[in-house]
């Protein structure tokens, strides 16, 4: 039975996240390419869309027709419509911009460097704040606190998120194994993680292969997992118990850590407040959360 068509760019990728596997690579690969550069699909043909993704213009047909749609045009009038009532661009049209477009006039010049830095920095937060609210923080929150351990894995560009994260924890007093591969012993350190334990993988393209290897091991070990990842087509969302979805900029291959740091304090803030609310409510105190002394 084919699928209900999708009547916006929200339907379309809660359709893609559900049907994701059912995909071909190549119309996953459009798929992520539309989600991800909507205004390119609206705004260019189909050619034009095949060079600038880099993938045969068939593959943007056939991953049309297999979400219901019946070819590329009407695929091409969901995203048109937005257009007709935005003004500005969305925040994540400019994590684009400062996502491999934005050309470097001077990449000599480390001040020039550093500005575009600092911009493509200043957009990820803003697309991050301006999502906060569709995020499932109180459901991530609830993960870190009910497990009897956590383990957090995070490899290649990630390793500094995952490093931090599992530091952090330690500080407020939640105990957590930083999975770290040394030696090649990534599955050895992932043997630790039971069915009463929570493992955090952190993973952003080009995905590092160890952390898909834990996350599909950790969970024929009965853990749960906790995934901080780029969204509905990132392969760790596929075996998450739940999702949580940050958009860092990138810019000539480096990706920003911003919003994926910002995150994770988050998630360690919300656990320490409510970790000393309980505790002061508990001894009849008035609630005064105070973490000034925890140096995270």
């Amino acid at each position: 039975m084919a699928p209900a068509k999708p009547d916006s760019p929200e339907a379309l990728r809660a359709l893609v996240a559900q049907r994701g596997t059912e995909l071909t690579p190549r119309m996953r690969d459009a798929a992520h390419y539309a989600l991800e550069h909507p205004g390119d699909v609206a705004l260019c043909s189909l050619a034009e869309l095949g060079e600038r993704a880099q993938l045969a213009p068939a593959a943007f047909i056939r991953m049309a027709k297999a979400l219901g749609f019946s070819g590329f045009t009407d695929l091409q009038r969901l995203f048109r419509a937005p257009l007709q009532q935005a003004v500005q661009p969305s925040y994540r049209e400019r994590i684009r911009h400062y996502g491999g477009e934005l050309t470097l006039d001077r990449p000599q010049d480390p001040t020039a460097v550093l500005r575009a830095f600092s911009q493509a920095n200043i957009v990820s937060l803003q697309h991050l704040q301006a999502d906060a609210g569709a995020l499932p923080l109180r459901e991530a929150i609830a993960m870190l606190q009910g497990a009897r351990l956590v383990h957090v894995i995070g490899l290649r560009r990630s390793y500094a998120v995952a490093a931090y994260l599992a530091y952090a924890l330690n500080r407020i007093g939640r105990s957590a194994i930083h999975i770290t591969a040394q030696g090649g012993m990534v599955a050895e350190q992932a043997l630790a993680a039971g069915p009463k334990d929570l493992v955090v993988a952190i993973s952003f393209p080009p995905y590092a292969a160890d952390t898909l290897q834990v996350c599909d091991q950790i969970k024929a070990q009965g853990a749960r997992l906790l995934a901080i990842s780029n969204g509905v087509l990132s392969p760790l969302g596929r075996s998450a118990d739940l999702l949580l979805d940050v958009n860092d900029a990138e810019l000539r291959g480096f990706r920003s850590l911003t919003s994926a740091l910002c995150l994770v304090q988050t998630l360690v803030m919300g656990i320490a407040f409510g970790q000393r609310h309980r505790a002061r409510k508990k001894a009849g105190a008035k609630p005064s959360p105070d973490l000034v002394d925890i140096d995270c």
